[in-house]
């Protein structure tokens, strides 16, 4: 289907395209974005005046809970939610049941997010058999089956020399390492951020150490070994400037914040909220402060939800009972948008930190409106004012500390492939 949407302000990120205009749609690609081409006849014309349009969002983790756990959420269930939020890609850690480390697993997930809404859903394959830690997973196997990286999940390695063999090993095959920086001895039982307000409230802590230890020598075999790494959810200031440090030297490392720890901190704990219970855990307002200077500075590449659903059960109890996690696929954009508000970041920097440069760290195709890329972006009432409520959430998950926050602006569509997947209309009918 041939699409035109006329007067409507056209933001790509990417190469900073921004004008008011028309977006031109052939099939499944971008035709044209601000003028119209010349003998373009589109089937359907849409009237954005008031609009924004712009890339569908990239997300680099969210776990959809199918194959394994279904009774906390399914890929329906959660690519639906995904695409209310304007997300047209999501990347699910290879920590299912069971883990991601045969092309089987590939094969299901993927065929089963074909008979969903459309949301693209990519995965990372398991880093070593059943996210064990000791044997390499076969990483070509995954790689042929359509693996976008390797990663164990939050799941610890049994020692360095393994990790430095499945980095040398992905190498190999030009695959990304997706890493979480958490040494396991460090982290033990904690549940939250080790310092004065955990002894306060009485709950074990895990100390910064427990990021930067693991950080530091994960860096230390990039510069061994060459390999192409990406380190998933950073939580700290100091291992944002352990990053940065080594980006400046040139290793070819990137890395990526979860959105709740640009806005929450320890103290968002105070009142034992389960909702807050996240690992890595939130930690000081210096730590958050960190993270925001570093994610304006560029030197964390993109922002992702981290999204975990889960049943209502898993978040009653004592707090370090509670199972770690927050349903977040439906506030990532109100909270990337949030930080053009506080004046932390440009539209375009914090656009581009979700859609373009996810996208990048993976090398997948989308996160870009240039001619001939692929037909996924969203059209965004700025004007709108939304309130972030249980009754309109749409992921079986509604674990969430956001509950009661109010945000400007509002997704009005979301287009994969050139065809409508979510339209705020047809909800306000249902």
């Amino acid at each position: 289907m041939s699409v035109l949407i006329e007067n409507v302000r056209v933001i790509d990120p990417a190469d900073r395209f921004d004008a008011i205009g028309a977006l031109c749609v052939q099939g499944s690609e971008i035709l044209a974005r601000g003028a119209i081409p010349d003998g373009f006849e589109p089937r359907r014309r849409i009237d954005g005046t008031g609009l924004w349009v712009f890339p569908g969002l990239v997300d680099l983790a969210a776990r959809m809970r199918e194959p394994g756990e279904e009774h906390k959420a399914t890929i329906a269930s959660e690519t639906l939610a995904a695409a209310r939020g304007g997300i047209c890609s999501v990347v699910v850690p290879p920590d299912t049941d069971p883990p991601i480390d045969s092309p089987a697993e590939i094969e299901l997930i993927t065929g089963r997010a074909r008979q969903a809404c459309g949301v693209r859903v990519y995965v990372l394959g398991a880093l070593t058999h059943q996210l064990q830690g000791q044997q390499l997973a076969e990483m070509a196997a995954l790689l042929r089956a359509g693996a976008r990286g390797v990663s164990n999940a939050q799941h610890p390695l049994a020692s360095l020399l393994v990790l430095r063999r499945a980095m040398e090993y992905a190498t190999t095959f030009g695959l990304t390492i997706v890493l979480s920086a958490q040494d396991a001895s460090l982290t033990g039982s904690g549940c939250m951020h080790e310092g004065p307000v955990s002894t306060r409230l009485g709950l074990s802590g895990i100390p910064e150490a427990a990021e930067t230890a693991a950080l530091g020598a994960i860096l230390a075999l990039v510069e061994q070994t060459g390999a192409r790494v990406h380190v998933a959810r950073l939580s700290s200031r100091r291992g944002a400037e352990m990053i940065a440090k080594a980006r400046a030297e040139g290793l070819p490392v990137s890395a990526d914040v979860a959105a709740h720890q640009l806005f929450l901190t320890e103290v968002d704990v105070a009142e034992y909220d389960p909702h807050c219970h996240v690992i890595p855990p939130l930690r000081t307002q210096r730590d958050r402060d960190g993270l925001r200077a570093a994610l304006a500075r560029g030197e964390i590449s993109a922002i992702c939800s981290d999204h975990q659903p889960h049943e209502p059960d898993s978040k009653l109890g004592p707090f370090s009972g509670t199972q770690p996690g927050i349903s977040a696929l439906e506030t990532l954009l109100p909270l990337t948008l949030r930080l053009v508000e506080d004046g932390l970041l440009g539209l375009h920097e914090a656009l581009a930190r979700v859609t373009a440069g996810p996208a990048d760290i993976l090398g997948l195709d989308q996160g870009r409106l240039a001619p001939g890329a692929p037909a996924d972006f969203v059209l965004y009432d700025p004007h709108a004012i939304e309130e972030v409520r249980p009754d309109d959430w749409l992921s079986a998950g509604h674990n969430t500390p956001f509950f009661g926050w109010t945000f400007a602006g509002q997704v009005r569509a979301t287009w994969i492939a050139g065809r409508p997947v979510w339209t705020r209309s047809s909800e306000d009918s249902a």
